[in-house]
């Protein structure tokens, strides 16, 4: 007969972890591993930084790993992009990862205990895109962001109609799939009570 000990070493470390716990009396939190996605302007890098300053989690933005390194514009392999998504997976117990490609997305997916599908509208979108500071990561200067900001606005506004990855009909069908806890965000006031609920369910393990 198998004993105790080694039922529990054959369980995951988080169902593991929810069993000694219970055992010891004690509320299991469990890791926290965060999936956000939507539209470009949606509030995904908001709140996955405010994730990562109130919990303290690790966060990673796909487009850091979804392009070249000091190459604005030219898109890494597909290949390369999902064995760095593996290597920050394997190295952080506690994470949240935000972005908008549906062909990298499902790596995180399977590693997820929660989803965000940010989806406030198109109006939200573009007066987000339009208050956005400087992403330094994508652009050399404020000026040259802000040089390209029609264009970002005129792409925004197709996300309800277009068929790539960073569409609407990908994020649903993403969000639709995963049969873990997920949440659809429909409004920019949803998203800031949803860091509220971070900030003070961070206070209460505290």
């Amino acid at each position: 007969m198998i004993d105790t000990v080694t039922k529990l070493r054959k369980l995951s470390p988080g169902r593991r972890d929810q069993i000694q716990c219970h055992f010891l009396g004690l509320d299991w939190i469990g890791s926290m591993r965060i999936v956000i996605f939507g539209n470009s302007g949606s509030g995904k890098s908001t709140l996955a930084k405010r994730y990562a300053a109130i919990s303290g989690v690790i966060h990673l933005d796909l487009d850091t790993v979804a392009w070249k390194e000091n190459q604005i514009g030219v898109r890494e392999s597909i290949e390369e992009s999902e064995s760095r998504i593996d290597l920050f997976v394997a190295e952080n117990e506690n994470w949240v990862i935000e972005g908008c490609y549906s062909s990298l997305l499902p790596i995180a997916l399977k590693h997820a205990s929660e989803i965000v599908f940010l989806n406030p509208g198109m109006d939200a979108c573009l007066e987000n895109c339009r208050s956005r500071p400087w992403e330094s990561h994508k652009y050399q200067s404020k000026d040259e962001q802000d040089r390209n900001l029609e264009m970002l606005l005129d792409w925004v506004s197709t996300y309800q109609s277009r068929k790539d990855e960073f569409s609407w009909s990908d994020h649903k069908r993403l969000f639709d799939s995963f049969e873990g806890k997920k949440l659809e965000i429909l409004s920019n006031t949803e998203t800031r009570e949803k860091g509220r609920n971070v900030e003070n369910g961070n206070r209460a393990m505290s």
